[in-house]
């Protein structure tokens, strides 16, 4: 079977062989209230309430959205209105932690007896989608169409980031026995772990682990960005393409990311929600490059100091990979539910745009068969039938075509502005 374009990237995976360490609990903590693609939740505590490891301090009534619990246990010492990097305002919550680290009442594993009850438990583990989007896991494994393959995203195809190969290599076991528990509750028959070529050894212990149950079979994709990306993993790990405007489920596939698979079955026997994240730090001011477990709303500061960062030469700060990560621009931003990677430069050369020279990278690069070239110029005239028409609304904003492109063009970001327009339903 032919695989998608795409694009080759130096690894960069420096911290591979770096077995997480825990990061010491911060003077403060920060949680916005939303950290999850869909609705905010409201705030469930006040300034001057103790509040414990756990316990939920927000939650909302909308369907699309999860809940937001205490990592530490302290007191509550201020409500904010909080600025996120892409910009939306929401509440958030600052706890000073108390050290104790005393875990709430609520802890307690669920009962789970049927899928309804099952898809309850995902929701009030607070667990969102850890691959970057950020989509509540319970209405992923939720769909209102028959789902027959479960496919894990274990490809981790950016640059730099390690920390879903080291769920991989320390909690091999929890990543299969996640993928059962799913499978079991939602009557899914197949599972496929899609894992990239240059991770040998995470591929030999799912081998070796899963040898004898024929529904789970290990997928050894190339390496080649944007691999892990949910619709070519789809197509490359299957064969089966989702259709602009079309969900995964539409053709019976779910996607769930590997460390979202081994964190819901510790759920089930815990009880404890999502309360830390693995982070690989690295990048030419970070001195000593680590995986690192830190409390979910831990200052990014304090991360990065941990890591022996010069805090001073840092010109770039990206949460996330360098293709599809997001710059920060302060570094007592908190630690998200999403965040999977920091990255610390000292320089940033910002690259002079010229005109486009029609050489076609773009398009060759481009894992969905777009014409990023067209669209810039659809964009720039408004021509809202012509986007359409160009597909736009299937650019995944892997960012391949500004990479490649001679001219410097920042052909993903006017991808991105240029689906703006198009009206939705």
């Amino acid at each position: 079977m032919k695989k998608l374009n795409g694009i080759k990237l130096k690894h960069r995976k420096n911290t591979e062989d770096c077995a997480t360490v825990q990061l010491p609990l911060p003077s403060k903590i920060i949680l916005p209230m939303s950290m999850h693609m869909g609705a905010p939740c409201d705030v469930l505590v006040k300034v001057g309430d103790l509040v414990k490891v756990g316990q939920k301090i927000g939650d909302s009534q909308a369907a699309f959205s999860v809940p937001v619990h205490a990592t530490v246990s302290g007191k509550v010492t201020a409500v904010t209105d909080y600025q996120t990097a892409m910009g939306a305002v929401c509440k958030a919550v600052e706890i000073e932690p108390d050290g104790e680290q005393t875990v709430s009442e609520e802890v307690r594993p669920p009962v789970i007896t049927d899928k309804e009850s099952f898809i309850k438990a995902v929701r009030e583990s607070g667990v969102c989608g850890l691959g970057g989007a950020g989509f509540p896991t319970h209405i992923k494994l939720n769909p209102k169409t028959p789902i027959d393959t479960i496919v894990i995203n274990a490809a981790e195809c950016e640059p730099y980031i390690t920390a879903d190969y080291r769920e991989m290599m320390e909690n091999t076991e929890d990543v299969l026995n996640g993928i059962r528990l799913v499978k079991e509750r939602l009557g899914i028959k197949n599972a496929k772990i899609a894992v990239e070529a240059n991770k040998p050894e995470a591929i030999k212990k799912f081998e070796d682990m899963a040898k004898n149950d024929d529904t789970i079979d290990i997928v050894t994709l190339p390496s080649a960005y944007p691999q892990g990306a949910e619709k070519v993993i789809i197509y490359n790990s299957t064969g089966r393409i989702v259709e602009e405007g079309k969900l995964p489920s539409d053709v019976g596939v779910i996607v769930l990311n590997v460390s979202t698979a081994a964190f819901i079955y510790r759920y089930s026997k815990t009880g404890m929600p999502f309360m830390t994240r693995r982070i690989t730090v690295d990048g030419n001011a970070v001195a000593e490059p680590k995986n690192v477990f830190a409390q979910v709303g831990t200052p990014f500061a304090d991360v990065l100091r941990f890591c022996k960062t010069d805090i001073d030469s840092i010109r770039k700060l990206i949460s996330g990979g360098p293709m599809m990560g997001m710059s920060i621009p302060d570094i007592n931003m908190p630690v998200m539910k999403t965040t999977n990677a920091l990255l610390a430069f000292d320089h940033y050369d910002e690259r002079q745009t010229s005109a486009c020279i029609r050489c076609g990278r773009c398009v060759r690069v481009c894992p969905m068969g777009l014409m990023p070239a067209e669209i810039d110029k659809a964009y720039k005239i408004k021509d809202i039938e012509d986007l359409k028409a160009l597909k736009v609304m299937l650019c995944m904003n892997c960012g391949s075509c500004t990479f490649v492109c001679p001219a410097n063009r920042k052909l993903a970001e006017t991808n991105q502005l240029a689906k703006a327009l198009i009206p939705r339903k």
